[in-house]
């Protein structure tokens, strides 16, 4: 600094007094400039061959790349003349790599120790006898994704303040830090959730770190290219690490459905609509507790749910425990299924589900088991398979099984309607197909 200052003071001196008082011929900028540069360079260079610290290293390449040429070279009184002399680089071009691999193998090195240490932080305080902290109504653990972002953001600002390539190389070097860091954190959190379940808090750190995906998702979505394979590798691994969440979360809510499910077809669906309550109810006790999700984690929960409930009233329905022969029983039946079906888009939609792409199946189901013209049942099933088109015949054949008075060979015409082949375009988010049929 004190080389640099009177370096500059000196030679805006000569440009302003001394410059003038010698004969063009003589060159005495240049001569100035040549010696102060040379001795700037021979100090630089004694530097970089000595034994430096790390924050020695950054500053000297700072100097180099950055405050030399920058700084001085470009102020405003000297630009114009030092642009004649051509003074070259402070230090040989060999050195300043050599200073340059030392700076990034260091950084590299000291960012990863650093998320090491994070990491390690974050499952101590999973272990400690305490709640997650709550902002806004969510838990969380905030600081893990701000320090993890910022450790590497940090990283790259300071390589790019030294110059463009230093800050490139450092940017690619960290390129699979992220990946590599969620990948460890997924297999901590593994790692509790299988070994941690009689934790006191249990349920709330688990959903303290479903919430912690969001700043990772976010900075990763707004950050990084699309044809950057790292990010791919990042999302999935986010996904599945709130996936992994979410089933422990739904695990008991769904032990305790499939009893009550059961007692549609014990009841032969006479008492349908106070089974649906007994769902409903069961299912709302558990939804409260996942108000602590961040918003896009809880919708998605919700939805998850919702498609549950909605694939289990299918599953009983294609359980062939159920024949109607006459068309008065299939009314009965198509009425309580409509019933249902509302009672269950209302309270799924009034708990934030957006999946509204279930709410046809049950009336879709509901339908065909009310109508008896051959040709309307078809179009029924054509439309039912444009909307659902993971549906299969064996689907079908279980379901048309409550409407016994179908000859065989209108059993035959219906099932026609569909292909065997497994869809090579199924939809994004696949019902039947997660259906199996005994």
């Amino acid at each position: 600094l004190h080389m640099g200052k009177t370096m500059k003071e000196d030679l805006t001196v000569v440009v302003k007094y001394i410059k003038q008082l010698y004969p063009a011929e003589f060159n005495v900028f240049s001569t100035y400039a040549e010696l102060y540069h040379n001795y700037f360079a021979s100090q630089a260079k004694k530097n970089a061959e000595s034994h430096l610290e790390d924050k020695d290293v950054y500053l000297l390449l700072s100097w180099v790349h950055n405050i030399y040429p920058k700084d001085m070279r470009k102020d405003h009184v000297l630009a114009e003349e030092l642009e004649k002399v051509k003074l070259g680089s402070l230090l040989p071009s060999s050195l300043s790599q050599e200073l340059e691999k030392k700076y990034l193998d260091s950084e590299e090195a000291t960012i990863k120790n650093s998320l090491s240490k994070c990491l390690d932080k974050e499952i101590q305080r999973w272990k400690e006898d305490k709640e997650p902290e709550k902002l806004n109504g969510h838990f969380q653990s905030e600081l893990l994704a701000i320090f993890v972002i910022q450790s590497i953001y940090s990283g790259q600002k300071r390589a790019k303040d030294i110059s463009g390539a230093v800050g490139e190389e450092l940017s690619h070097r960290l390129s699979k830090e992220l990946p590599a860091f969620l990948k460890s954190y997924k297999d901590a959190f593994e790692d509790f959730k299988e070994k941690s379940k009689k934790h006191r808090y249990y349920k709330p750190i688990l959903i303290a770190n479903i919430n912690n995906c969001w700043n990772f998702r976010d900075y990763t979505e707004k950050n990084m290219a699309e044809k950057d394979g790292n990010k791919a590798s990042i999302l999935s691994t986010l996904s599945d690490i709130e996936n992994s969440g979410f089933d422990v979360l739904l695990q008991q809510l769904f032990v305790q459905l499939k009893p009550i499910y059961k007692k549609f077809t014990e009841n032969k669906w006479d008492s349908s609509n106070e089974i649906m309550n007994e769902i409903i109810k069961t299912t709302s006790k558990h939804i409260s507790d996942f108000r602590t999700l961040k918003d896009p984690f809880y919708h998605a929960i919700v939805e998850k749910i919702h498609a549950r409930l909605v694939k289990e009233y299918i599953v009983r329905l294609l359980k062939r425990k159920v024949s109607l022969k006459t068309p008065g029983q299939q009314q009965n039946l198509a009425q309580n299924i409509s019933k249902n079906a509302a009672d269950l888009e209302a309270f799924c939609t009034s708990n934030g589900s957006q999946a509204t792409w279930l709410n046809l199946a049950l009336p879709k189901l509901a339908e065909i088991i009310r109508l008896q013209d051959l040709g309307a049942i078809k179009i029924e099933v054509a439309t039912l398979a444009t909307t659902y088109p993971d549906i299969r015949k064996r689907h079908l054949e279980a379901f048309l099984y409550i409407k016994a008075n179908l000859s065989r060979g209108e059993l035959k015409s219906i099932l026609g309607y569909l292909a065997d082949s497994t869809a090579s375009m199924l939809p994004g988010a696949p019902l039947f197909s997660n259906i199996n049929v005994s």
